[in-house]
């Protein structure tokens, strides 16, 4: 491990922030250039100084989304391994760690569904929320289209003990992009959830981020 004092650098791009809490500490998860997408990761107690971990997988892997608390003792990883492209297939992935250094148990979680807007892949987005039902998960599905790639967010409950089997999931889509700043930017037509907020009465905050330069995050409701 290392440590930086300012911001968690790593190869030449870095894409697909994420934070988390678990018990003390906050991690960040990002996708950088590793000789092609990895996972980068790093920990940090007071936001003043970040301590990098060592990537969890070799590359091609991106859209890691750890958990909130350990499970049966473990910290647990979804992930989606990629190739070196703009990947056109992708599935979800969950690992074990008991340290965040050495990963295991790979199971598989769900693949691309048979709507049209996660009919070519789908990949973690927020931290899952933890609820009566089980581990709420605000996933993106990905459709082709003769003008590109669209990105839209779903939702799926994960069980509780053991989230590599899915309990329920949603046929449509939460979001797609239908206000202009999704519909534009550097990668047109994306609607992407990396992060949520809520409230006791579990009423769900959803930041989803445009790729549109100008534009803010995005906040809905569901």
């Amino acid at each position: 491990m290392r440590t930086v004092s300012s911001a968690c650098s790593g190869g030449n791009r870095i894409t697909e922030f994420r934070l988390v809490k678990v018990e003390d500490t906050y991690y960040i998860i990002w996708c950088q250039d590793f000789y092609g997408a990895a996972i980068g990761m790093a920990k940090t107690q007071d936001f003043k100084t970040f301590t990098r971990i060592e990537n969890p997988f070799l590359p091609f892997n991106r859209n890691a989304v750890l958990f909130p608390r350990k499970i049966n003792g473990n910290f647990c990883l979804l992930s989606r391994p990629s190739d070196s492209g703009h990947t056109p297939f992708g599935d979800i992935f969950l690992s074990e760690s008991p340290d965040l250094v050495y990963w295991g148990k790979h199971r598989h979680v769900m693949g691309k569904g048979n709507e049209w807007w996660e009919s070519l892949k789908i990949g973690g987005g927020a931290a899952p929320i933890e609820t009566s039902e089980g581990w709420l998960l605000f996933y993106h599905g990905v459709s082709g289209t003769c003008n590109g790639y669209v990105y839209s967010i779903g939702g799926a409950i994960l069980d509780i003990d053991n989230p590599s089997i899915v309990k329920y999931r949603c046929e449509d889509f939460l979001l797609t992009p239908e206000q202009w700043y999704e519909e534009r930017g550097f990668v047109p037509n994306v609607c992407f959830p990396c992060a949520t907020i809520h409230a006791t009465i579990f009423r769900v905050l959803i930041i989803g981020r445009s790729t549109y330069p100008d534009a803010y995050d995005e906040f809905s409701t569901v």
